[in-house]
């Protein structure tokens, strides 16, 4: 009997285990991701939004403009809905830092979204391909959101370190 005690004791105890440990995981990755996005946006003073290193590349407002527009392509895709957005649609309007960090602001809203929508059991749903003809799996286009934006966050990281300046991530170390 006692020892029936202890061990129910210690079920009640013990923590339950994770119910979407993959989910849990694949948002742990979107909200690191969409803070240095959301910081970088933040951080970086409106005169050096216009700066690009080479003529061949983005200015770092553009990158973030980019970004916003291939994230509700992304999260959209995810959310098996048409795009409330083109790829391009805040490279073409967004063009001050107030308006790009509503953009960035608005769009990583509308993947969180998508994010809080992905369990375990619907990662592996069918929906429609972001950019393309096809099908993909739910959680392959939040991976892709979440790669997408840390390739141009490391575009930010560099453009910060030409300025002179830190970047989120390396100020919270």
């Amino acid at each position: 009997m006692r020892t029936t005690m202890l061990i129910c004791a210690l079920a009640i105890a013990a923590p339950a285990a994770a119910q979407n440990p993959v989910s849990d995981s694949v948002r742990s990755d979107w909200n690191s991701v969409k803070r240095n996005i959301k910081e970088s946006a933040e951080l970086m003073p409106e005169e050096n939004y216009a700066f690009r290193p080479t003529p061949d590349v983005r200015s770092f407002g553009e990158i973030l403009a980019h970004v916003a527009g291939a994230s509700y392509v992304f999260c959209a895709s995810a959310k098996n809905e048409k795009s409330p957005f083109e790829e391009g649609s805040f490279e073409k309007t967004a063009t001050t830092k107030a308006q790009i960090v509503k953009a960035t602001t608005d769009a990583i809203m509308y993947c969180d979204g998508a994010f809080a929508a992905l369990t375990d059991a619907n990662a592996g749903g069918m929906v429609h391909a972001a950019f393309g003809a096809g099908q993909v799996t739910r959680v392959s286009s939040l991976v892709g959101q979440i790669g997408h934006d840390n390739e141009h966050y490391g575009n930010l990281v560099t453009y910060f370190r030409l300025k002179g300046l830190v970047p989120p991530s390396s100020r919270r170390q």
